[in-house]
């Protein structure tokens, strides 16, 4: 892959991996619920079992101290990147694209090489962006679609470029009309995104011309 390639973020979704422990849904129109999506509800348990996967790494990590102590806000991490998954989806399926198994390995292969070995990437996406071992394979997923979709829609290192991505994603984002449990706080299409989760959406603000180097940074 060329030098460009090389960039394919790491930290994908470091923005858009971000998510603290549910328990009931706080809204009676969708009790047990941590979001609704498209009519399609993001179960606690869902929720709950990223989270349980992403502690459970970190606590058999050598730097499992740090890891633990630093990762206090990973349960409104985690939906945010739930939701934000569904709402690249959605850009995908309206635009014609799709990854297909050789780009995920692929992109896979690439990420592994840049970071120096399998082990190597799972410890970086762990102490990045939260990100547990079976769980690498979605970041890779969002990457190749996130890629593809600025390709397809021609999108630039430009004010004008990103000022088209965001109208793209936040259409989707409300046409989505998405429902967040109260305790997480509320969606904002503009940013799609957890509301003041971030500071500008920075996952948009990263992606570039080459699809093999956008990317969503932290």
């Amino acid at each position: 892959m060329h030098r460009r390639d090389r960039r394919i973020a790491l930290s994908v979704s470091a923005a858009l991996l971000a998510a603290p422990l549910l328990t009931a849904c706080g809204s009676d129109a969708h009790p047990g619920a941590a979001a609704v999506v498209g009519g399609e509800r993001i179960e606690v348990s869902t929720l709950q079992a990223q989270v349980k996967d992403v502690r459970a790494a970190q606590a058999a990590s050598p730097q499992a101290a740090q890891l633990l102590g630093t990762s206090g806000d990973l349960n409104r991490r985690k939906l945010n990147g739930l939701i934000f998954d569904r709402v690249v989806n959605k850009v995908a399926a309206d635009n014609g694209v799709t990854a297909t198994r050789a780009e995920l390995q692929q992109t896979r292969a690439a990420f592994v090489r840049q970071s120096g070995g399998e082990d190597r990437l799972a410890a970086v996406l762990l102490q990045e962006q939260g990100v547990a071992p079976d769980q690498i394979d979605g970041v890779v997923r969002r990457n190749v679609l996130m890629n593809k979709i600025a390709a397809k829609l021609g999108i630039t290192e430009t004010p004008e470029g990103q000022e088209k991505l965001t109208k793209v994603f936040t259409a989707a984002s409300k046409a989505l009309d998405i429902d967040v449990n109260p305790r997480f706080g509320a969606w904002d299409d503009a940013q799609v995104q957890l509301d003041g989760a971030y500071d500008g959406a920075p996952w948009l603000r990263q992606v570039s011309q080459d699809p093999g180097a956008a990317q969503a940074g932290a």
